[in-house]
């Protein structure tokens, strides 16, 4: 099925990403925006514009009616829902099938079954892949809880089934403390996700966070494309990305990309995903989830590898196969990617919006910068804080933390707060440049 007509189911940067892999291959955009987005700069751009509500996500990017009316009445042959929103409801894919719209994704089967950590967990298991050691399935009770935790040591980690975002997620270290996290877990998850179901692993102390980005033709072409580092994190929310991960040698990195491809084919899998692993001090890894959409570092990728995965997503959807091997994929050099979110790092992060004064983004070799920001923009108090995607790519990792600490200098934003300067302190600490960081890195260093 060729796609002719795109709506873009989302907002912010990638939003604009969406609309200019369109444009570059010759497919029209209708842009969907909530009231508070009215400013957005895709919109500038896009071939058509619907308001599709005000400005809580509940009443537009979140209304599955509103959408896929919008999509009809557009006469739309596909949506792409970017990331966050309704990108990994396996719902509103039913849904866009049932209306003959393509979801430029997964099929709904294949989101449903990788979005439940703990039957992801178990296909993981079956394909053979490394898991960290737990309940393995869904928690009958806190009864079984305390006798899984017994029999595989403290500390353990109790999570959401259906979470994400770091919600519905607690560490106990003795029993008192899993019996009020397994309740705190779960009226947490059934709030955030309409989902009370908990699972429990092991808790690795101090681990690094690595994941293997994806790409699956639906025609039995399964690729992996490198890994990204994604450990500097903050409150299980990530900071900072960067490929090749310093910590992961040739053999590690070989069986990390095919347990990727073993997940994936296992969950029948088609278009853009990744798969997430944890890695402890030894090396060894870890299957923890696998996420059914495009994620937010994924330019990193593109950027060592040259593969443009959001024209793939489409591509794939259109039904084009694959058109390279997995020899063929060769990342070069390295790549960082620092989340530019308007937030107080000198106040705990605390959210900033509000109207941008004078902006100047950074620029030169090796930069890139995906926003949808400029002067003038309002940055709206209802959605994610991400105003912008500092990328760097260089000949290696030296290089480009040089050329990192280089653009973050030239960064001029006025009247609202970055995480800018934290990103300049980051550049200063021994054990960051050296590449020793951990899931704890920023609480320990830098709250």
């Amino acid at each position: 099925m060729a796609i002719r007509r795109i709506l873009i189911a989302n907002r912010g940067e990638i939003a604009l990403r969406i609309l200019r892999a369109c444009k570059e291959l010759g497919i029209e955009t209708v842009a969907a925006y909530s009231e508070a987005d009215r400013d957005a700069l895709h919109l500038r751009y896009a071939n058509e514009t619907v308001c599709i509500g005000p400005g809580p996500s509940a009443q537009s990017y979140l209304d599955i009616p509103r959408l896929i009316s919008t999509a009809e009445i557009a006469n739309v042959d596909a949506i792409h829902p970017g990331y966050g929103f309704l990108a990994e409801n396996h719902h509103f894919a039913e849904v866009c099938q049932s209306c003959n719209i393509k979801f430029i994704g997964p099929d709904p089967k294949a989101i449903s079954l990788v979005g439940d950590k703990s039957r992801a967990i178990a296909l993981a298991k079956e394909a053979g892949v490394p898991t960290v050691p737990g309940s393995g399935g869904a928690l009958k009770s806190e009864g079984d809880a305390l006798e899984i935790a017994r029999e595989i040591g403290y500390p353990v980690m109790i999570k959401a089934a259906a979470g994400g975002g770091g919600r519905g997620m607690r560490v106990a270290h003795n029993d008192i403390s899993l019996v009020a996290g397994f309740h705190a877990a779960r009226r947490e998850a059934e709030a955030a996700f309409k989902d009370a179901t908990l699972y429990l692993e092991k808790f690795l102390e101090d681990p690094r966070h690595v994941e293997v980005q994806i790409l699956a033709d639906g025609q039995g072409k399964v690729l992996h494309l490198g890994e990204r580092d994604c450990s500097l994190q903050r409150r299980h929310q990530k900071m900072l990305e960067e490929s090749p991960s310093p910590a992961l040698d040739p053999e590690t990195r070989r069986k990390m990309g095919e347990a990727a491809v073993a997940v994936a084919r296992a969950a029948d899998y088609s278009s853009a995903g990744t798969v997430e692993f944890l890695v402890d001090g030894s090396g060894a890894f870890y299957f923890i989830e696998m996420n059914a959409r495009i994620q937010v570092e994924h330019p990193v990728t593109e950027a060592t590898t040259g593969v443009d995965l959001i024209q793939w997503m489409i591509r794939i959807a259109s039904g084009e196969p694959l058109d390279f091997r997995q020899e063929d994929v060769r990342p070069r050099g390295h790549a960082m990617e620092f989340r530019i979110n308007a937030e107080d790092p000198d106040d705990d992060f605390r959210p900033s919006p509000g109207r941008i004064g004078l902006f100047i983004p950074p620029g030169g070799p090796g930069v890139r910068w995906d926003s949808h920001v400029y002067s003038g923009y309002v940055v709206p108090p209802h959605y994610d804080s991400l105003i912008g995607k500092l990328i760097i790519h260089r000949n290696d990792r030296r290089e480009a933390l040089e050329t990192a600490k280089r653009a973050l200098s030239e960064f001029l934003i006025e009247d609202i707060k970055t995480t800018v300067p934290f990103f300049l302190r980051l550049l200063d600490h021994a054990d960051f440049l050296h590449g020793r960081v951990d899931t704890g890195f920023i609480e320990r260093y830098f709250q």
